[in-house]
């Protein structure tokens, strides 16, 4: 196992931690998990470098990583949801696009033809890491919740301007026009 795998396992493995950090009542507890999210979110890029600068792609990297991100999101929203940070409406329409388009992509493999991540992909993960991390400082305390609110739905946005995106590149891919 390349090391660029070792780090997206990592994040994997982070998803029960951040929960259990922001679940356990502790002085700092939302600091804790804001923190170690923020360091598992980090190995996506580092991850992504080192197998591209080294040429250590892997099956099981390209699998996993969209998942460990999702996951460890998806997992944190969650957890924020708990702390009274994230409105349920907008992690549900988080939720539902992700699952739409992982579909989506379901669907074109069964034909053969494989999605790669879009731009816009990639900037809504780091939209909803943002928001993330924003609603965490903000159930911590540090910050406002208005501030979260506004994160969040700039990440809602981001997801479903990405997935409408997907939604539309998706025919002529099938039809195996990859320009």
């Amino acid at each position: 196992m390349t090391i660029p795998d070792q780090l997206t396992l990592g994040r994997a493995l982070a998803v029960p931690v951040v929960v259990v950090l922001f679940a356990w009542d502790f002085p700092d507890h939302d600091t804790w998990a804001t923190a170690v999210f923020v360091v598992a979110m980090a190995t996506d890029q580092i991850d992504g470098w080192l197998a591209r600068r080294w040429n250590q792609t892997s099956s099981f990297g390209s699998l996993l990583d969209p998942i460990a991100d999702k996951v460890l999101i998806m997992a944190a929203f969650a957890m924020l949801i708990a702390e009274g940070v994230a409105p349920a409406w907008m992690v549900a329409a988080i939720l539902a696009r992700e699952f739409l388009v992982s579909g989506l992509r379901l669907t074109a493999i069964e034909k053969g033809v494989v999605i790669a991540v879009r731009d816009l992909g990639k900037l809504k993960t780091w939209a909803q890491a943002i928001a993330v991390t924003v609603g965490g400082m903000a159930a911590a305390g540090a910050w406002s919740d208005d501030l979260a609110w506004w994160a969040l739905l700039f990440a809602v946005a981001l997801t479903w301007i990405s997935g409408l995106d997907y939604a539309r590149s998706v025919p002529r891919l099938l039809r195996g026009d990859t320009s």
